[in-house]
């Protein structure tokens, strides 16, 4: 399948850079399998633990623990702003529209990933 990818790129003028290509492994069986190294051009490609895509963490085990972690440190720094607009005595139509702004759309950033993980 890689070679098909490599081949596909050289027919549409695109460069395969191995330098930034990691390789993530999802392999659920009980006892796996010894697996051989990636080799693209002559480079054996990273392998990786985790990847982040399309702002979602994704690791090789599927857990959510990684990518919750990010969006709850995102989040904390952006609540500081919320406190300040409360501390500054706002009423609370500005608090939500900034909650919702700032929060709001990083927690709900992946639900349609996270529904269609639960579903299947």
């Amino acid at each position: 399948m890689v070679n098909n990818v490599l081949v596909y790129g050289e027919e549409n003028d695109l460069i395969f850079n191995t330098d930034k290509t990691k390789e993530i492994i999802l392999d659920f069986r009980k006892n796996p399998l010894p697996l051989q190294p990636l080799i693209i051009k002559g480079t054996e490609v990273e392998k990786a633990d985790s990847h982040r895509f399309l702002g979602l963490q994704i690791a090789s085990d599927l857990s959510w623990t990684l990518n919750t972690t990010a969006i709850v440190k995102k989040a904390q720094k952006r609540l500081y702003f919320i406190r300040l607009l409360r501390k500054a005595c706002l009423n609370h139509r500005p608090l939500i529209q900034a909650y919702r702004g700032l929060i709001e759309s990083i927690l709900t950033a992946g639900i349609t990933v996270w529904y269609k993980v639960k579903a299947n």
